[in-house]
């Protein structure tokens, strides 16, 4: 027993660091616009950010749970052991892919590396027979899906905008607009709250289960916390290089644009959260940033910086399930 605690409180911290670099990685995604347009300072982004995904951490618990069982069933690991071993490899991989890409400046999804992560470290230590078929193909399909849905509504809302102030004078509008991104980048790191602080909750909660310290998947109030925390520590470090790529590589943001994105991404990762669904909150963002772009000239966006991305957000997957396969592999004969 002194053995299991022993790797549980393993797991507990490396899932916050996992958190933590999460918050400063995905930061930059949900302030990227309002900063490149000076509609916040970086600083007060930052602090605004932090507080709102704090809060839609301890709102929603439906994606923890998602996370918890839906790739790998806890409760079909017979040996407690390997069941923790095989969290602490899928942590230490997702930890080495987020910071490898935060490194490089390339916003890549945490969520695909966390869930390729623990799909790899699963095989590695039950066969392909240890994975949850039908709850990885549902989570699969949404993390495809929500950035299709994010481009397209991205679209149609920055053509609306475009149309419902097509008379208006440009210096107005952008003020107006500036305002009124203060509020679209606090429902926007709302709605980042309610889903990505939720797979670090569900990682530690999928550790409880498999160890037999909780004997169902329903998320503590101490992880709730402790997990919203973390995130929200994160973002006060922030991620600059990932903030040049997102709010200045891909297109020239104005207020405008930026809003609409802002607007699009939230109501994208609220839907897929009221539905339980994990997304890539990096994915939808940017996504929603590329709709905007092509609504207003398809020829203003970077096309070749966001093939850069789509590559790395194809690659996440595999390489990530590949390195926590061999990690998994590395902590059997080291322990």
């Amino acid at each position: 027993m002194e053995s299991l605690f022993a790797l549980i409180l393993m797991i507990v911290f490396l899932a916050f660091v996992f958190d933590f670099i999460n918050g400063f990685h995905d930061t930059a995604n949900t302030i990227a616009t309002s900063v490149s347009t000076r509609a916040l300072r970086p600083r007060a982004a930052i602090i605004l950010a932090g507080t709102m995904n704090f809060t839609g951490a301890l709102t929603f618990t439906g994606v923890a749970q998602t996370i918890s069982k839906g790739i790998i069933d806890p409760f079909t690991i017979q040996d407690e052991t390997i069941g923790l071993i095989v969290v602490m490899a899928a942590l230490i991989s997702a930890v080495i892919w987020n910071l490898a890409t935060w490194i490089l400046g390339i916003p890549s999804s945490s969520s695909h590396a966390i869930i390729g992560s623990l799909a790899g470290a699963g095989v590695s230590a039950m066969g392909f027979g240890a994975l949850n078929y039908t709850g990885f193909i549902d989570i699969f399909e949404a993390l495809i899906f929500s950035p299709i849905a994010a481009i397209t509504l991205g679209f149609i809302i920055m053509k609306v905008f475009t149309f419902v102030f097509r008379n208006f004078s440009l210096v107005k509008t952008n003020r107006r607009f500036r305002l009124f991104q203060v509020f679209t980048a606090a429902l926007q790191s709302f709605a980042h709250g309610t889903n990505d602080a939720q797979k670090t909750m569900g990682i530690i909660t999928m550790a409880l289960v498999s160890s037999h310290y909780l004997d169902k998947v329903e998320i503590p109030l101490w992880v709730r916390v402790t997990s919203g925390v973390a995130m929200a520590m994160g973002r006060s470090v922030g991620g600059w290089r990932i903030i040049k790529t997102v709010g200045t590589k891909i297109m020239k943001i104005e207020p405008i644009n930026g809003a609409a994105a802002d607007l699009s991404s939230a109501a994208i990762i609220f839907g897929f959260t009221s539905i339980h669904f994990p997304v890539s909150t990096t994915h939808v963002i940017t996504s929603s940033i590329l709709g905007v772009g092509a609504a207003e000239r398809v020829r203003g966006v970077n096309w070749g910086v966001a093939i850069n991305i789509i590559i790395t957000w194809v690659i996440t997957l595999p390489m990530t399930a590949l390195l926590s396969f061999l990690i998994f592999r590395f902590l059997i004969w080291i322990l």
